[in-house]
């Protein structure tokens, strides 16, 4: 089929450090394990597994600060760049964005096990007073180590710690439809996503299976499964049952996909991977606010998506 324009960029956000808050930015550089700094840190126990909001939900108000010309294509940090780090009740935490040195083994996220880079004493001091239980901050290190997406989905692509895939897309018409049922209506901020789309209807991300953002070309790999993080709300880090249990009575798989085993599973938003990432090239390789979104492929219901 055709190039068709289907919507345009609305948001665009990077979580640098995996279940803490987002950076909503006005442009990111791509790469091939998603959006540059995105899920590049990650807080661990003495065992080195991970946290998230789904046992620690204090982490949706750790907030996290970047330079603004961090985003920009092509910037490299000096020795003064740092990511600042806040959270209610605690001092400011600087974390140098020139590499750290010291490494750390059995690092884990969900399969994955491999070494990462240690943010040091003051990083770890900091995260396990916040959370009350021994931590370290530690940040992939993509130099000697690389984490592969799921191959039944995405063969070939990389991740750094996001949970599966390196984008996930939603749009603005499926968070309104979702509104829509909900007594109190929730912000986007909920569901985690990369870049958020405007202009088309609700869930047409479910049937996109290759989609152009500007000049770059994506492939939609898997519908996204919903955890209980959409129920935590970002600014008070309290939990309402009621996201997952409205999702259930029209997004599940039961109900998308009648034709597949049930997985008990709720759905909302498309993983991505970038398609022409070992293509080289010379476009420009970053996302801005406006970018046009065209289909260059669907499927025609969303029983034929992948998930």
């Amino acid at each position: 089929m055709g190039e068709i324009i289907a919507a345009k960029v609305k948001s665009i956000l990077v979580y640098p450090v995996k279940s803490c808050r987002g950076i909503s930015v006005l442009q990111a550089p791509v790469t091939s394990t998603g959006f540059r700094w995105d899920r590049q840190w990650m807080i661990v126990n003495e065992n080195g597994r991970m946290y998230t909001q789904r046992v620690e939900p204090k982490l949706a108000l750790v907030q996290i600060e970047f330079p603004s010309e961090a985003f920009v294509e092509g910037w490299e940090p000096s020795s003064n760049s740092c990511m600042v780090i806040r959270a209610p009740g605690m001092g400011l935490l600087k974390v140098s964005l020139s590499k750290p040195r010291a490494k750390v083994d059995d690092v884990s996220v969900w399969e994955w096990s491999g070494s990462a880079l240690d943010e040091g004493a003051e990083a770890a001091e900091w995260f396990s007073k916040y959370i009350g239980k021994t931590s370290r901050l530690v940040r992939f290190d993509s130099a000697t180590q690389t984490r592969s997406t799921d191959p039944d989905y995405a063969r070939g692509y990389k991740t750094m710690f996001s949970d599966q895939y390196p984008f996930l897309l939603i749009s603005q018409g499926s968070l309104d439809a979702l509104n829509r049922h909900l007594k109190e209506p929730i912000p986007i901020d909920r569901f985690r996503a990369n870049i958020v789309v405007e202009g088309c209807k609700p869930f047409s991300e479910d049937l996109w299976k290759d989609i152009k953002v500007n000049k770059l070309t994506f492939s939609c790999v898997k519908l996204c499964s919903r955890c209980k993080m959409t129920t935590i709300n970002q600014q008070t880090a309290v939990a309402n049952p009621e996201v997952t249990e409205t999702l259930q009575g029209f997004r599940s798989d039961t109900i998308l996909l009648p034709n597949k085993k049930p997985k008990g599973q709720v759905y909302m938003g498309q993983n991505l991977v970038w398609k022409d990432c070992y293509g080289g090239g010379g476009n420009s390789k970053v996302i801005r606010l406006g970018d046009p979104v065209s289909v260059l492929r669907q499927v025609s219901s969303t029983a034929e998506a992948a998930a």
